[in-house]
C-alpha cells in the first residue's frame, strides 16, 4: 500500500514538473514570436466592442473600403499591406483585425460566425457610417456575406477571395471536431499542441505547399507576421484557431447568397484548388455574381500578384 502511494505521489511529482516545464515553453515561445514587432509598423486606431477592443487602422479618402483578412492562423490586417496604400489613392480605406486575430484582443471563447457578422456589421455603423464597401479574404467571405444578408443598407459591393466552398461551409461540428477543440482548449498542453500547429516551420511550409503559386516568392516577413500574429495574446492566441478547426465557425450561405441584391465578384488565385467548382456553387445560388481568375497567384493573389489584383478591383468598384 505504501508502495503504491509512493508511485501516485511519484508521478503527480513527475506531471506538475512536466507541466511547469511546458508552461515557461509556452511563455517563452508567445515572447519570442512579437520580437520583430511585425505588426506594429502601422499607426493604429481602437473600437472598443462589446466582446474585446478591435484594432485598426484607417488611410486615404473617398468611398469607403473594408479590408478583412482570412481566418486561416496567423492571419490579420498586414494580409493587406501590399495593396493598402494604392486603394488609399481614391478611397477610404480601413483594414480590421477581427477579433481572435493580430492586435486586437483574443478573449477566450467560442469563435463563430454570427460572432464575426455581428462585428462587421457594428464596425461598420458604428467606426465607418457610411455604405461600405467590402473585400473579403478566405473564411471572412461568409462572415460577409452573412453580415450583408442582415444588414443590406450599410454595405454596397462585396468581394470574396478565395471564399471556402459552400459544401465546407454546411458542415456542422461533428462529436470528433468538438472533442479536438476541447483538447485544443485544455490548459497548458493544448497550447502546447497549438504552439507545434503554428511553428514557424510549420506556417512557412504552409505558404509554400498551400498558400503561394511561386514557392520561391514566400517572403520572410510575410511569415513572420503570420507567425507573430498568431501567438500575441499568449494562451488565449488558441481560441480562434479552436473554433476554426472545429467547424464551430462554419454556416450556410446559400440562403444568404438568394436573399441578398448586391453585386458580387469573386477572385480566385489561378492555382487555387477547385476554384471554378466553388465559383459554380456561388452562382448556384446567385447568378449575378461575376468572377476572376488572378494569373500567377494561389490563395493570396493581392500579396502575390497585387497589380493584377487592384486593376480588377478598380474596375468593379
Amino acid at each position: 500500500m505504501k508502495k503504491n502511494k509512493n508511485r501516485l505521489l511519484t508521478c503527480a511529482a513527475l506531471f506538475a514538473s512536466a507541466t511547469a516545464i511546458i508552461h515557461l515553453l509556452n511563455k517563452a515561445i508567445a515572447a519570442s514570436a512579437s520580437l520583430k514587432e511585425m505588426l506594429n509598423k502601422f499607426q493604429k486606431s481602437t473600437y472598443n466592442w462589446r466582446f474585446g477592443k478591435i484594432n485598426y487602422t484607417k488611410k486615404g479618402k473617398g468611398n469607403p473600403i473594408l479590408l478583412i483578412h482570412d481566418i486561416i492562423p496567423g492571419c490579420s490586417g498586414y494580409e493587406w499591406h501590399k495593396i493598402e496604400k494604392y486603394l488609399a489613392m481614391e478611397h477610404t480605406v480601413y483594414t480590421i483585425d477581427l477579433l481572435g486575430c493580430g492586435l486586437s484582443e483574443k478573449p477566450g471563447m467560442t469563435y463563430t460566425n454570427f460572432v464575426y457578422t455581428q462585428l462587421i456589421c457594428d464596425f461598420v455603423k458604428n467606426v465607418i457610417g457610411k455604405k461600405t464597401d467590402v473585400i473579403a479574404s478566405g473564411f471572412a467571405s461568409s462572415f460577409s456575406i452573412m453580415a450583408c444578408r442582415n444588414e443590406e443598407n450599410i454595405f454596397r459591393k462585396l468581394i470574396l477571395v478565395n471564399p471556402p466552398s459552400t459544401t465546407r461551409l454546411n458542415q456542422a461540428p461533428s462529436d470528433k471536431d468538438k472533442f479536438l477543440k476541447f483538447l485544443l482548449e485544455i490548459p497548458v498542453f493544448g497550447t502546447f499542441v497549438y504552439h507545434i500547429v503554428v511553428s514557424h516551420n510549420n506556417i512557412t511550409n504552409a505558404f509554400i505547399e498551400n498558400l503561394y503559386f511561386n514557392p520561391f516568392h514566400v517572403d520572410e516577413e510575410m511569415v513572420d507576421a503570420f507567425y507573430e500574429a498568431a501567438h500575441i495574446g499568449g494562451s488565449y492566441a488558441k481560441s480562434v484557431y479552436a473554433s476554426y478547426a472545429s467547424k464551430y465557425m462554419n454556416i450556410n450561405v446559400n440562403n444568404g447568397l438568394k436573399e441578398i441584391d448586391h453585386s458580387i465578384l469573386i477572385i480566385e488565385g489561378e492555382a487555387e484548388p477547385n476554384g471554378s467548382s466553388i465559383i459554380d456553387s456561388y452562382r448556384g445560388s446567385n447568378s449575378s455574381i461575376e468572377s476572376v481568375l488572378i494569373k500567377k497567384s494561389k490563395h493570396f493573389p493581392h500579396i502575390e500578384n497585387p497589380e493584377a489584383f487592384l486593376e480588377q478591383v478598380k474596375i468593379f468598384l
